[in-house]
């Protein structure tokens, strides 16, 4: 059975990141694109997640927290993954999905922001950090779309691309 109810009421309903209605469980998350020009090209922060092969790399992303909005879950997000802090440039886009969870079927929306540098060195996380993340790296954003796992965050990658096109940030 799947839930007709909007976001905003789930949200109303008291579960920002996570509500359940009967067989079907909702999850919000967000995450960023985050990038950095060195050396004249555009790189992106990806991360391996703890317990993935190595060549597993992921957008930073995670649940949005009660009273959090979409962009700040995502800055935090990219912060605890990375170790970098970013300012937000644009909403990139929705990615949305379903897996299964200890028994319980879950539709996740993602939604994911273009973030650019703004400080700190990239794998110096937060405690407890390593427990999630194996290791974070800057690699070419052109690159980013045949690197990523998933399809939907390889689609936000290629708009990353195409926001940057011509552009100094």
């Amino acid at each position: 059975m799947v839930s007709s109810a909007s976001p905003a009421s789930i949200a109303d309903a008291g579960g920002v990141a996570r509500a359940s209605f009967g067989a079907v469980r909702r999850e919000f998350s967000a995450g960023g694109v985050l990038v950095r020009r060195l050396r004249g090209e555009w790189r992106v922060a990806l991360v391996r997640p703890a317990g993935r092969a190595p060549g597993t790399w992921v957008l930073p992303k995670g649940l949005i927290e009660q009273g959090e909005t979409a962009q700040e879950a995502a800055l935090r997000e990219v912060a605890e993954e990375t170790g970098i802090s970013g300012s937000p440039l644009a909403r990139l886009g929705r990615v949305e999905y379903w897996f299964w969870q200890e028994g319980e079927r879950v539709f996740k929306t993602v939604t994911f922001f273009l973030v650019a540098y703004a400080r700190g060195a990239l794998g110096r996380l937060p405690a407890g950090s390593e427990r999630e993340i194996a290791e974070a790296r800057w690699l070419p954003l052109a690159q980013a779309p045949a690197l990523l796992a998933y399809g939907g965050e390889q689609e936000m990658a290629g708009r990353a691309l195409e926001a940057l096109a011509g552009d100094d940030v």
